[in-house]
């Protein structure tokens, strides 16, 4: 597995090695010891999510205030632009975003870490998205940020008009919302 530290270095963009021929592939899509050697340092991961999205449906800017989740993410199938902001007040990169395109074809993952607030668009006509945690979902702890806030400047990809969720249509911005210490 190859792993690429961001902008942000604390997320880790993953790349499995991946061994195939005209019969298919296969690959190790999750290996607990190199997975800690990649973001350097010891995870138990508590949760797996599976969700399925049509094109444009835009899911997040979300977070948990307190049982704060760390995530790897990826796809199975389709296309995604994968978004982590960092949400840590004592961060130097705290407000700044980075992103990847996640699909079944580069069969990449994302490692957003605890204190970061998560979304993701779908590119292509539908995606299949799933999601290992290192906390449980607590709804009384989710919070969400809005995926246009001026102040974070996300470049989201163009031509798509985000269909949001009810509670994503409420996000607020960073500067009203609950950060990390």
């Amino acid at each position: 597995m190859r792993a690429t530290h961001l902008a942000i270095p604390d997320v880790v963009l993953l790349e499995p090695q991946v061994f195939g021929d005209d019969r298919g592939f296969f690959l190790e899509s999750f290996n607990q010891r190199e997975f800690e050697k990649a973001v350097d340092r010891k995870i138990n991961f508590v949760q797996d999510n599976h969700s399925l999205s049509a094109k444009g449906v835009l899911r997040g800017l979300h977070y948990q205030i307190q049982q704060s989740q760390g995530k790897l993410v990826r796809v199975v199938a389709g296309e995604v632009f994968d978004v982590a902001v960092d949400l840590r007040k004592s961060s130097p990169t705290f407000g700044r975003w980075v992103s990847a395109i996640l699909t079944a074809e580069n069969k990449h993952q994302l490692w957003v870490p605890e204190g970061f607030a998560h979304g993701f668009l779908v590119l292509s006509e539908s995606a299949e998205f799933l999601y290992k945690t290192t906390d449980y979902y607590a709804p009384t702890h989710e919070r969400c940020i809005a995926w246009n806030d001026n102040s974070i400047g996300i470049t989201w990809p163009a031509g798509l008009h985000p269909q949001l969720s009810i509670k994503d249509q409420a996000g607020m911005s960073l500067e009203q919302a609950e950060v990390f210490a």
